[in-house]
């Protein structure tokens, strides 16, 4: 779960065209913690932080049911 999170992360920065230096800058936050959090390696991350990273990117968290197929918004936005 948190590798997916994090290659979205990596995808949504590098679309925005923004070095892992600048995020982390703008957020207070080190560039090993940016990159650590996009290659699913980061030994923990707190909610808030997370969710600072989430809302600077104009991402979401979605929390559904533990097996639940995907939803057509989701099968729509992999392609």
């Amino acid at each position: 779960m948190l590798f997916e999170i994090g290659d979205n992360i990596r995808k949504e920065r590098k679309l925005r065209k923004l070095s892992q230096e600048k995020m982390a800058r703008d957020l207070g936050m080190s560039r090993a913690t940016i990159s650590q959090i996009e290659s699913g390696t980061v030994q923990e991350i707190g909610v808030r932080k997370l969710m600072r990273i989430l809302d600077y990117l104009g991402l979401e968290l979605r929390v559904r049911p533990s097996g639940a197929p995907p939803t057509l918004d989701e099968l729509r936005e992999q392609k």
